[in-house]
């Protein structure tokens, strides 16, 4: 039975080696039973011809967690479509694993704005809320806001200071635009997918 979940969402338009680093490092460091990647449903008329749709971001996280014991997808915001709020993820994660302390995390800027999220309040009751700054000048801001969070609204959470990798996916769209090897950036499945697929080479 899973007892702690970790819940990952983004674009990841591509996904990349960073964030199958920090998902596996939260995995470790909390003692979690799995993460998911979540990755964010896109309206049709919103997808550029530059990036990928829901399809080939969720095909690409598959590929990239194969093999990590601690690390799965699922597709729970692409099947929904729309605007995903995270409170309605979080709360279809708590009816699938009832017994399961759900663990939500996001990247260090996304982390900073959490009070401004729709119904932030349910958001801090049904999960703890975690992230890793990207340096240290950014690793006390979060801090303090943990403080924050956990003094106004009662929030749990969990800002642990990882070495993160330097890549994003804009550096991987840029790279494959440009016809360089993208190997040391993404799973090389994921850059076999993109080369097979010939995602980014527009725009």
């Amino acid at each position: 039975m899973l007892k702690k979940i970790g819940i990952y969402g983004g674009t990841f338009n591509p996904v990349h080696l960073g964030h199958i680093s920090l998902a596996k490092r939260f995995a470790r460091a909390l003692g979690l039973d799995v993460v998911f990647l979540v990755p964010t449903a896109t309206p049709p008329h919103k997808i550029q011809p530059d990036l990928a749709g829901g399809d080939d971001r969720y095909a690409m996280c598959k590929l990239a967690v194969e093999g990590e014991a601690e690390l799965d997808v699922s597709d729970m915001e692409l099947i929904r479509g729309g605007k995903s709020y995270t409170v309605d993820t979080l709360m279809e994660f708590r009816r699938r694993y009832p017994d399961s302390a759900l663990y939500f995390i996001t990247g260090s800027d996304m982390f900073l704005t959490l009070e401004k999220w729709y119904r932030f309040g349910d958001i801090a009751h049904l999960a703890v809320l975690c992230a890793a700054p990207r340096d240290e000048d950014s690793a006390e801001d979060l801090y303090r806001y943990a403080d924050r969070l956990r003094g106004v609204y009662g929030a749990r959470t969990a800002v642990i200071n990882f070495p993160l990798l330097p890549i994003s996916s804009t550096q991987v769209r840029k790279r494959v635009r440009a016809g360089q090897p993208v190997g040391d950036l993404v799973p090389e499945r994921v850059a076999r997918y993109l080369r097979e697929r010939g995602l980014y080479t527009n725009g």
